[in-house]
């Protein structure tokens, strides 16, 4: 699941730690530290994905609720008002309830949304009132519509969501800026997922690719190890900007984007300038995110004309 578009997010987010916490000044053991807030901070976005999912089965739980709400008051009132229970039976849903990987979260994180009873309220009513749940209730009842009517609600009422961002910042910093990456991979999982899957049939892996923590651990290492040389190519290419009013974040996102260029030789330097822009259009201003795209290409043309970079 994490892939490298997250992995990038996470090493700047990490190298820029580096620097505001004081772990440059702790030599090799600040890198060493460094390198284990990563691969941690990496770990709690594949517990993101988790928590995203079991939000799903959070939302199944207020729906039976709500029906047998409904038909004891039917009961207790002698009235035949029709009760729907096509989502309570959502058959995608219930294969993800029988998901082995998903119970051994869920069992060791039973607390994880219990504060946010409310929302979750809200966030099935949001749904029922939906033009997309009513084409659900219309629909044939096949396992085919059952996954798209879940695809539908995640897409529709959970990304994007204040108050999933707002609940998802409160339960851990490290979750502030994964949930559009993790978004992407909840719903890649809710097309996945087949009628035949048996209870121990794996939800996403960690790692998207076996070798990406390695990526990870050295895009990091040679990021914070080579800085010196990083900024003086920022220095020597910075005409015009002066080096002590650029954000520390702007130099952080052409650093690590260096660090790539130049240790990655079969990334193509196209998709790693792209890649570092994305970021920086998340965590610079316009001016700024102007300036980082400026950087890495005037940066990476005199390395290639100077034969230091060869792709």
């Amino acid at each position: 699941m994490v892939n490298r578009e997250l992995i990038r997010l996470k090493v700047v987010q990490t190298v820029y730690s580096y620097y505001m916490n004081g772990f440059a000044e702790r030599g090799s053991q600040g890198v060493n530290a460094s390198e284990k807030e990563l691969i941690f901070s990496l770990d709690k976005a594949y517990e993101l994905y988790h928590a995203m999912l079991s939000l799903l089965l959070e939302v199944r739980r207020v729906a039976i609720d709500d029906v047998e709400q409904r038909e004891l008051r039917n009961k207790q009132l002698g009235t035949r008002n029709k009760v729907e229970t096509r989502f309570i039976n959502n058959r995608l849903l219930d294969i993800l309830s029988q998901n082995e990987q998903l119970l051994e979260y869920r069992e060791k994180n039973n607390q994880m949304w219990i504060e946010d009873e409310e929302m979750i309220k809200n966030l099935y009513r949001t749904f029922c009132q939906s033009a997309d749940y009513a084409n659900y209730l219309e629909s044939d009842d096949t396992f085919k519509s059952d996954q798209e009517a879940i695809r539908k609600f995640y897409r529709t009422v959970v990304c994007n969501n204040d108050a999933i961002a707002s609940a998802i910042e409160d339960k851990s910093i490290y979750w502030n800026d994964d949930s559009y990456i993790v978004d992407t991979f909840v719903l890649k999982t809710i097309k996945a997922i087949r009628e035949d899957d048996t209870p121990d049939a794996p939800l996403l892996p960690k790692y998207e690719h076996i070798e990406d923590l390695e990526y990870a651990t050295k895009l990091h290492r040679h990021a914070i190890e080579n800085a010196d040389y990083y900024r003086s190519l920022i220095q020597e290419n910075a005409k015009g900007w002066d080096m002590n009013r650029i954000a520390l974040i702007d130099i952080v996102i052409i650093q690590t984007g260096l660090a790539e260029i130049i240790a990655f030789p079969s990334i193509p330097t196209a998709v790693s300038i792209n890649e570092f822009i994305n970021i920086s259009k998340v965590y610079s201003t316009p001016r700024n995110y102007t300036y980082v795209n400026a950087a890495l290409d005037i940066i990476t043309k005199q390395l290639t004309k100077d034969h230091k970079l060869l792709k």
